[in-house]
C-alpha cells in the first residue's frame, strides 16, 4: 500500500474515534425547547468516593476517639414558637436544629469539595447522642421524606441538620399573673459522652428566628432570647449542657376585657344602692345579691385559665378586693336596715305605752279621783337614748342612734346619724376603691 495511502486512512480513523469520544463526553440536554451538549455528571466518583470512606469505617466509635474531645458546634433556627399552655406549663417550639464537627475518617481528596447527601447516609457515618433535656414530647418531621441533612467536606467536616417539633416545660412563676413575664428554657446535651468525651460550643450566628407574624404565642408577645452554657455535675459525670431562653411577656388584652373591666364594672353597680331610698328593701337587697354572685361566678371562670398553683396570684388580689368592696356594700345596706328598723320599732312600743297609760287614767270617771284627761307623762330629751343603749352608756367611738344626743359618752367621741350612713359611703367606696386601683396598678407595673 502506498504510504501516503497509509497515512490518509490512519487520520481518518483518528478523527472518527476522537469524535466519537467526544459524543460520550456530552449529552444532550434540552434548553428553551432546543437541545444541546452539555459535560456529563459521571455519578460513579461520589459513589466511589463514599464506598471508599465507608470501607472499614466503624459508627459506634466517635471521631479522635481516645485522642482528644470531639467538638461539637451547634446553631438553631427557630422557626416558630407557641402555643404556650399555662396549665401544663409547657410550651412548643419547631426548629431547624444543626450540629457540626469533624471526622479524619471521612476526608477524601477529590475535585468536589462539597457532598451533599439526603437522611439514607446518617444512618451509616457516626452521629452525636444529642437530646433535649426538658423536653416532655419531641416529634421528628418525616412527610415527605425525613427532614435530614447531611453535608460533607474534604477535609472532614460533616454538618447534620434536622427539623424537630418539641413540647418543652416552662415553669411559670405567677405571682404577677397577668402581668408576667417568663424566661422558657430549651436545654440540649449529649446523652450518653460526658465533658471530657463531646464538648458543645455555639456557633458564631447560634440561634436565629424567623418571622414572628405567624406565630401562635396569643396571650404572649416575643421579647427576645439568648443563649448560654454551663457543666452540670452528676453521678455519671460532667456534661456540657446548651440553653436558649426565650423571653416572653403576658398581653394583657384577653384578661382585660374578660376579668378587669367587668369586676370594676360590678363592683360601681354595687354603688347604685346608695342611692336608693333605704325603705325599697326588695330593691337594694336584690341588687346586693345580683352583685356579690356575680363576683362569685367572674372569680370561678378567672382562675380556670390558671394551674392550680397555692399562691395569690395578682388577678386573685383584684378579684378578691372587688368581692369584698361588694360585698361590704350589702353589708352596708343590711346595718342600715336594722338600726332602723330597730329605732322605728322601739318608737312605737314607746307611742303604744304612752296611749294606754293615757287611757288607764280616763278608766274611772265616776270616782273621787281629779280627772287626769290633760296630763301626759313627761318625756326629757334624750330620755329614749337609754332606751337604744339598753340602759348603758355608749363605750364605742362610732354611736350610730340618731336618739343618744347627750350624755358622758358624747365626750371625746364622734356621732354618727344612722340616716347619713348611704351619704357617707357615697363619698368612702369610690374614693377607697380608686385609691386602690392607683396602688395596685402603681405596684404591678412600675415597681
Amino acid at each position: 500500500m502506498d504510504p501516503w495511502m497509509l497515512l490518509a486512512v490512519l487520520g481518518l480513523c483518528a478523527a472518527f474515534g476522537s469524535s466519537k469520544q467526544e459524543e460520550e463526553d456530552y449529552e444532550a440536554v434540552p434548553i428553551n425547547k432546543t437541545w444541546v451538549l452539555s459535560p456529563k455528571v459521571y455519578e460513579s466518583e461520589v459513589t466511589l468516593i463514599l464506598n471508599k470512606l465507608l470501607q472499614g469505617y466503624d459508627n459506634k466509635l466517635r471521631p479522635d476517639i481516645g485522642v482528644r474531645p470531639t467538638a461539637i458546634e451547634t446553631s438553631v433556627y427557630v422557626n416558630s414558637i407557641g402555643p404556650v399552655d399555662p396549665i401544663n406549663m409547657e410550651y412548643t417550639i419547631d426548629i431547624f436544629f444543626a450540629q457540626t464537627w469533624y471526622d479524619s475518617r471521612l476526608k477524601f481528596n477529590s475535585s468536589t469539595k462539597l457532598l451533599m447527601l439526603n437522611s439514607n447516609m446518617v444512618g451509616k457515618i457516626w452521629i452525636p447522642d444529642t437530646f433535649f433535656r426538658n423536653s416532655r414530647k419531641s416529634d421528628a418531621h418525616w412527610i415527605t421524606t425525613p427532614n435530614r441533612l447531611l453535608r460533607l467536606w474534604s477535609n472532614g467536616r460533616v454538618m447534620y441538620t434536622l427539623r424537630l417539633t418539641i413540647n418543652a416545660e416552662c415553669y411559670l412563676k405567677l405571682h404577677n399573673f397577668p402581668m408576667d413575664e417568663h424566661s422558657c428554657p430549651l436545654e440540649f446535651s449529649s446523652y450518653g459522652y460526658p465533658k471530657n468525651e463531646i464538648n458543645y460550643r455555639w456557633q458564631r450566628r447560634a440561634v436565629e428566628v424567623a418571622d414572628e407574624q405567624y406565630w401562635r404565642l396569643y396571650q404572649f408577645a416575643f421579647v427576645g432570647l439568648r443563649n448560654t452554657s454551663h457543666v452540670a455535675h452528676t453521678q455519671s459525670g460532667e456534661y456540657v449542657i446548651m440553653t436558649i431562653y426565650f423571653d416572653l411577656s403576658r398581653r394583657m388584652g384577653y384578661f382585660t376585657i374578660q376579668t378587669y373591666i367587668p369586676c370594676s364594672m360590678i363592683v360601681v353597680l354595687s354603688w347604685v344602692s346608695f342611692w336608693i331610698n333605704k325603705d325599697a328593701v326588695p330593691a337594694r337587697t336584690s341588687l346586693g345579691i345580683t352583685t356579690v354572685l356575680t363576683m362569685t361566678t367572674l372569680s370561678t371562670i378567672s382562675r380556670k385559665s390558671l394551674p392550680k398553683v397555692s399562691y395569690v396570684t395578682a388577678m386573685d388580689l383584684f378579684v378578691s378586693v372587688c368581692f369584698i368592696f361588694t360585698f361590704a356594700a350589702l353589708m352596708e345596706y343590711g346595718t342600715l336596715h336594722y338600726f332602723t328598723s330597730n329605732r322605728q320599732t322601739k318608737k312605737a312600743k314607746a307611742n303604744n305605752g304612752t296611749q294606754k297609760s293615757v287611757s288607764m287614767l280616763n278608766i274611772h270617771p265616776g270616782t273621787s279621783l281629779l280627772q287626769m284627761n290633760n296630763i301626759v307623762p313627761y318625756h326629757e330629751e334624750g330620755d329614749s337614748s337609754y332606751d337604744c343603749l339598753d340602759g348603758k352608756d355608749c363605750t364605742s367611738f362610732f354611736c350610730c342612734f340618731d336618739d343618744c344626743r347627750s350624755g358622758a359618752w358624747r365626750e371625746n367621741r364622734m356621732h354618727v346619724r344612722v340616716s347619713r350612713i348611704d351619704f357617707y359611703s357615697r363619698i368612702f367606696f369610690p374614693t377607697a376603691f380608686g385609691f386602690f386601683n392607683l396602688v395596685y396598678w402603681i405596684s404591678y407595673l412600675y415597681l
